[in-house]
């Protein structure tokens, strides 16, 4: 009779609220390949137990089911893999894939949820470029517009996007407030980029844990409220591996 686990599970620890607990542990084994795996390797039994936290039996039987939908291939070395079924469903992801369709939602009950204006930066070259925004309702704010360059070198946006991004924060000579970005996972500010402007953003991750972009709320400064900060790394987590 096995030991009782004395650890939970990784399917355990992000269990689907009203879902089907071995749905969950099959998809937690999928979650654990990692792009800086090599790919012509594959998993071992050993690691994916490690990696999910499950016994390797129980892994087993999950592996039987995934194989099955071709979800994962068992490889000649005995390791596995990601099967083919994984690449049929990215190709009609990708067909279908509309960057306007995640973020402009996700802005819109940033902006229900404040009242402020939301807007989602991504770097283009030594600037950034302002791609999506939705306006605060109030009549006093600032009007930054989709499609706007603004700089990287101030401004909440262009903080963390240099923050979070290895090669543009050795270049700079702000380490340390870096620094401080990184350990609190966003940063705010008033007047950073312009007076009487207050700005909160946070980073926003790909599939990779790459900085993609940065979503950030602004609002004149005597509006500023810390308790908006939640909010914004709530709509960051949100958008993270979706883009």
């Amino acid at each position: 009779m096995p030991r009782k686990a004395t650890n939970t599970s990784v399917a355990d620890d992000h269990a689907a609220p009203g879902g089907a607990a071995a749905v969950d542990r099959a998809l937690s084994l999928l979650s654990v390949f990692r792009s800086s795996d090599d790919g012509n390797s594959g998993l071992s039994l050993g690691e994916l137990a490690e990696r999910t936290r499950l016994y390797k039996s129980t892994v087993l039987r999950l592996l039987a089911s995934l194989e099955h939908a071709r979800l994962v291939q068992k490889l000649d070395d005995g390791r596995y893999g990601l099967g083919a079924e994984v690449a049929r469903l990215h190709t009609i992801y990708q067909a279908g894939f509309s960057l306007d369709r995640i973020v402009l939602p996700v802005l819109r009950q940033l902006v229900a949820a404040t009242g402020e204006s939301a807007a989602y930066h991504v770097r283009q070259g030594d600037v950034r470029l302002c791609r999506y925004r939705v306006d605060s309702p109030h009549p006093i704010r600032d009007h930054i517009q989709a499609g706007d360059v603004l700089p990287l070198a101030n401004g909440t946006g262009g903080r963390v996007l240099t923050a979070f991004d290895t090669a543009s924060r050795k270049a700079t000579k702000d380490r340390a407030l870096l620094a401080q970005i990184r350990a609190q996972g966003y940063y705010s500010a008033i007047g950073d980029r312009l007076a009487e402007v207050a700005g909160i953003s946070a980073p926003v991750f790909d599939s990779a844990g790459a900085i993609a972009a940065a979503v950030t709320l602004t609002m004149p400064a005597h509006r500023y409220d810390e308790r908006y900060v939640v909010h914004v790394l709530e709509a960051a987590r949100r958008l993270s591996g979706q883009v």
